[in-house]
């Protein structure tokens, strides 16, 4: 545990220690917060009054055709292009191999003329067999909840609203099965818009998109109502709409980004940490946040009581986590909020008492009543990650030496002579070009393996400066030995990122893939994570937001717990 001293005023706020918040049970237990991507860009939309108008509607009466979402701010416009296609059942998978989707997505830089929509329609729903253009942002497919959707379109078209509780079973009429950003597959690179402020964080055109093909969905089926009775069908009523998120199936290939941009994620968790050490040092709550926090607590009750799932691991952890809630609001009304520091005092009550799941979903609520304190934090998440790509090499190896041992203890202190501490290894599939996770003696490939096993590399490492001189430098050592390249770079740039690496052996036989998706989803700003097996899962974006058309007169940033109905 973490046992920092408590705060006193005037001191600046201590942060939890690396060797807390980078174990891999930890991150994967991370939730949503204030300065989660999807909140941070509907307060920038909102605050800088972004409007959202849909000038093409072009989708027949078995709703196929296209449709176009254009979202204009005070100097940019983007337009989310929509492809509605007839897919068969008997081809509707989310796996990643996939070839034909229920619709297909790209998120254009500005507002695509006829011929770039004519361009498009014979490149987009082909997806990664397509050609696609630096003026596309992001790239998309999703498919239909079949059984959901099909329940919301015959109750519109028979003047009826669909049943609530249908609604919340599921949670959204389609999922993407992938949202694709950053260069990939011929869109543009992530340099074209990085300076762009509503872009300027993290995979905010992606949460654009994702935001916009939610609108897309509902639409589509009020569409379809409209198409089967004309003469009956209404729309959705608007509290059951906002019910209805996005869906996403995720599997393995966004697990070794955390690990590939290590300065990136260090800046998404320094931002966090940085958050609750403010809310911690807060002395006395303001009586606004005293009166809320409460609130908030029995939301957060309502939203775990909703979140049900097939695995029985998680069911579990979501059991325990409904009583630790109960626990929290116990404490709540015994005054835990009276005194000196009560958020501090809080949270280690937690840490005392609490699962690590409750734990993190207390962080995430400690920073809500605090906007004012803690979202500025959301315009720091971004990274120049060349600059901390170049290797030292003026560095001593008696340096070296002992920035190993003071920040990888957790990688030393693994035998990966045993079978079981090398058990996995990560390659790229030929067929997707997509992360995948093989059995070592088990699988071939190996000698493809990625280089992902950090803590054996930096391991290996260690025992190679083991007979050199502790004045030699870090250049002369790596002109002799260009295989430890990678993890010194990693290494020194631990010296000044404490959060830049998973404490966690990732090629273990006991590792738990999920812990890494949950991790970079719940920055996202994802919830009711649904784990299918231990290397992909089901969750929920956007799930009572507002819409396009509301986002003028609704809060923009109160939707991330259920609302009391």
């Amino acid at each position: 545990m973490n046992r920092e001293a408590a705060p006193r005023a005037g001191e600046p706020p201590v942060l939890r220690a690396p060797e807390t918040v980078m174990r891999l049970e930890r991150l994967g237990a991370n939730h949503q917060t204030r300065l989660s991507f999807m909140r941070a860009l509907l307060r920038r939309l909102k605050a800088e009054g972004w409007r959202v108008t849909r000038p093409v509607w072009e989708i027949d009466a078995k709703g196929v055709g296209r449709a176009v979402y254009v979202a204009e701010g005070p100097t940019r416009s983007y337009g989310l292009v929509a492809f509605a296609h007839d897919l068969p059942d008997d081809e509707r998978t989310d796996r990643v191999i996939a070839e034909a989707w229920d619709a297909t997505f790209a998120l254009f830089d500005g507002v695509p003329t006829a011929a770039d929509l004519d361009r498009m329609a014979a490149n987009v729903p082909l997806q990664e067999a397509g050609r696609c253009a630096p003026s596309e942002l992001v790239l998309s497919r999703a498919n239909r909840s079949v059984r959901l959707f099909a329940h919301v379109v015959d109750r519109l078209a028979r003047g009826l609203q669909p049943e609530r509780a249908e609604l919340e079973k599921v949670g959204y009429l389609m999922r993407t099965t992938a949202v694709y950003g950053n260069g990939k597959f011929g869109i543009a690179d992530r340099e074209r818009i990085a300076d762009r402020p509503e872009f300027a964080g993290p995979f905010r055109a992606e949460m654009l998109a994702v935001w916009l093909i939610r609108a897309f969905t509902v639409d589509l089926a009020e569409h379809a109502a409209r198409m089967l009775a004309p003469g009956t069908a209404v729309r959705l009523d608007p509290d059951l709409r906002r019910r209805l998120g996005v869906g996403n199936s995720t599997g393995l290939g966004m697990a070794p980004f955390l690990v590939n941009h290590p300065a990136l994620l260090h800046r998404w968790l320094l931002a966090k940490e940085t958050a609750l050490a403010r809310v911690r040092a807060v002395e006395h709550a303001a009586p606004e946040a005293a009166e809320t926090f409460p609130r908030l607590v029995g939301r957060a009750r309502r939203t775990v009581g909703e979140w049900r799932v097939a695995d029985a691991r998680y069911a579990g952890r979501i059991a325990r986590l409904e009583d630790d809630l109960a626990r929290l609001s116990s404490w709540l009304e015994a005054g835990a909020l009276d005194g000196p520091y009560p958020f501090d005092r809080l949270y280690r009550r937690a840490e005392e008492a609490l699962s690590i799941e409750a734990q993190e979903l207390l962080v995430s609520l400690l920073l809500e009543p605090h906007g004012g304190l803690v979202d500025d934090l959301a315009e720091t998440m971004s990274a120049d990650e060349e600059a901390p790509a170049r290797i030292d090499g003026r560095m001593s190896l008696a340096d070296l030496r002992r920035l190993i041992e003071d920040r990888y203890a957790w990688a030393l202190g693994v035998d990966y002579a045993k079978a079981e501490a090398q058990a996995r290894f990560w390659y790229v599939s030929a067929e997707k070009l997509e992360p995948r996770l093989g059995e070592r003696g088990r699988e071939s490939g190996h000698e493809l393996e990625q280089p992902l096993a950090v803590g054996r590399d930096v391991a290996a490492l260690r025992r190679a400066l083991g007979g050199a001189a502790g004045t030699e430098s870090v250049a002369a050592f790596l002109l002799r030995h260009p295989e430890h390249r990678h993890v010194v770079r990693r290494v020194q740039l631990h010296a000044t990122h404490p959060y830049a690496e998973i404490q966690g052996n990732l090629i273990d036989a006991g590792l738990v893939p999920l812990d890494l998706l949950r991790c970079k989803l719940a920055f996202f700003g994802a919830s009711k994570f649904d784990p299918r097996s231990d290397r992909w899962l089901r969750i929920t974006m956007y799930q009572d937001a507002p819409y396009p058309d509301e986002l003028d007169r609704l809060p923009a940033d109160d939707w991330c717990w259920t609302p009391a109905g």
